[in-house]
């Protein structure tokens, strides 16, 4: 496929993908109130529990819709998972033979639990690290976090992990579709795991070292699985050539 028509493929999927996400944002705007609970819940808690001063503070007028409005959009773009992974998916699928387009299946029944799986372990860091930074706060002093500030953090570490869980699948569509080998991955995993962990310090704001080794074992353990996959992939592919090859010498024998 010509460069142009890619850049014309990737355009249209893009579409489609923004598609689904508002149309999943248009939900989260009537989920907002129950995201923001939960989101609000430990600092409710740390109020209750220590007695301290701790509120989430809308500065602006319009800080509040402003708020709603990005809250509404992640939660489009969790909610939309499916859609926006399957885009994804056809992106890179002209890129493979007719017979292994059938892996899309595979690919979306990988991604999307894996998606999930990164938004739920964000979800239950999330609460603990906010308890614990809280905990720095002075007893005679008052916390008054900024709205803007407080949801960004939050709504990054869920698009963040979420997003990192299926990079994985997307190291196995790309060596599917032939443009990175099984062995270039494998080459690179001393970098791969030193992201990792880098990746996981920066998006774990708690100062235990615990809680960043939590979230970076699975995430070493599917890069190495992607690998492994990635590798029986192109011994498939080696050992379908090898036949389709011998079949045709037989045919062309046969012929002679």
């Amino acid at each position: 496929m010509p460069l142009r028509e890619h850049l014309k493929e990737f355009r249209n999927r893009l579409i489609l993908a923004s598609i689904g996400i508002l149309i999943g944002a248009v939900a989260g705007w009537f989920l907002y109130p129950y995201a923001f609970d939960f989101l609000a819940a430990p600092i409710v808690r740390a109020t209750e529990e220590s007695g301290q001063d701790a509120k989430i503070n809308f500065g602006g007028l319009a800080t509040a819709l402003d708020m709603q409005v990005k809250m509404s959009l992640v939660i489009g773009v969790i909610i939309s998972s499916p859609w926006w992974l399957y885009q994804l998916w056809a992106f890179i699928a002209p890129g493979l033979r007719k017979r292994e387009k059938r892996y899309t299946i595979g690919f979306l029944g990988a991604a999307i639990p894996l998606f999930l799986a990164g938004v739920a372990l964000s979800l239950w860091v999330y609460p603990r690290a906010a308890e614990i930074l809280l905990g720095f706060t002075p007893e005679e002093g008052s916390n008054y976090l900024d709205a803007q500030l407080f949801m960004s953090f939050a709504m990054r570490l869920v698009l963040a992990f979420g997003i990192a869980f299926i990079f994985p699948v997307i190291m196995v569509a790309l060596t599917a579709a032939g443009l990175v080998k099984s062995s270039t991955w494998l080459r690179g995993w001393r970098w791969a795991v030193m992201l990792i962990f880098l990746f996981t310090a920066i998006m774990t704001p708690t100062p235990d070292a615990i809680t960043m080794i939590i979230m970076a074992i699975p995430m070493v353990g599917l890069f190495f699985a992607a690998v492994g996959v990635a590798k029986l992939f192109e011994r498939s592919r080696k050992r379908r050539k090898a036949a389709l090859a011998a079949e045709e010498a037989a045919a062309e024998g046969a012929g002679a």
